[in-house]
């Protein structure tokens, strides 16, 4: 990668890393729908006017349905899973269980494109895994936090959003191959503003939040959605898939940065433990690091 890519790399790893802060600042004074409606409903207004300057808006009618599908798993219920989670345990400990999307990935892969797993993408499969239920084991806990969400629910969703990402993957390469990268971030989150449109409504906070969530909202909104796919896909055109999925491994070190720096989270030694042997699974899986084959003997 170039410098410029790298540097993008980092940023888009910074952004992301600040989402888990915003939605744990927000959370509470919004409710995990409203900020979630609110976060894409504004990345929405961003980026359709984007998507029609590139001349992409006939890829959203022609694929709406399936885009609409992409829209509900990869944006509207994680969203509102991890804002949910954001209720009761840290940015950094939610940012750690996001590393595993491409476990799932990998899992859906095989499971349903019959992508085939070797012997280090398997091992990757099995520590990464390993590393979760360790993490998970300590610190889950069902007793209720301050807004009444358990740690071990909160670890739960982190979980299912994973999940959902992995499925999206997948679908969205079975069934949108070929169309418009942009296309499809621009209309994941219209679909997942008009499905989140009505729980945000319904669950709107009785008393309006004051100036600092609403700021809250609108960063997570235009810069940690709307600016951060932007550089996504920047960064998929210059460097290639593999080398953008990696900002998956510097999220946790941001989200856990701006977890310290802003809320005086602290980073235990479990947290540091599980999170890397996840991204150990990780990197294997995603063919960042590959296991040495024996050499075979000449005949």
């Amino acid at each position: 990668m170039k410098p410029r890519d790298v540097l993008e790399l980092v940023a888009l790893a910074a952004i992301w890393g600040a989402s888990f802060l915003f939605m744990r600042m927000g959370a509470a004074d919004f409710g995990p729908a409203p900020l979630s409606w609110l976060r894409v409903a504004g990345a929405s207004v961003v980026l359709l006017p984007l998507l029609a300057m590139r001349g992409e808006l006939p890829a959203l009618r022609q694929h709406w349905k399936a885009i609409a599908l992409v829209g509900l798993t990869n944006s509207a219920l994680p969203f509102l899973l991890f804002s949910y989670a954001a209720l009761a345990i840290t940015a950094g400990l939610s940012s750690i269980f996001n590393a595993t999307t491409p476990l799932f990935g990998a899992l859906f892969a095989a499971l349903w494109l019959r992508d085939r797993l070797g012997a280090s993408r398997l091992l990757g499969l099995a520590i990464g895994f390993a590393g979760v239920v360790g993490l998970a084991w300590d610190k889950a806990s069902l007793r209720p936090e301050a807004h009444g969400v358990s740690s071990a629910i909160a670890i739960a969703a982190c979980l299912a959003a994973t999940l959902l990402y992995g499925f999206s993957a997948s679908f969205a390469k079975k069934r949108l191959a070929g169309v418009s990268p942009f296309a499809l971030a621009t209309g994941s989150q219209v679909s997942a503003a008009v499905v989140l449109a009505l729980p945000a409504w319904w669950s709107w906070p009785a008393v309006t939040p004051g100036p600092v969530p609403w700021l809250v909202a609108l960063t997570l909104a235009v810069l940690c959605t709307a600016v951060a796919y932007v550089l996504y896909f920047r960064l998929i055109a210059h460097v290639g898939a593999t080398n953008a999925v990696s900002v998956t491994f510097l999220i946790p070190a941001f989200a856990v940065l701006w977890g310290f720096a802003f809320l005086g989270e602290t980073l235990t030694p479990a947290m540091v433990l599980g999170c890397a042997v996840i991204l150990v699974g990780t990197s294997l899986v995603t063919g960042l690091v590959r296991l040495p084959m024996p050499a075979r003997r000449a005949e």
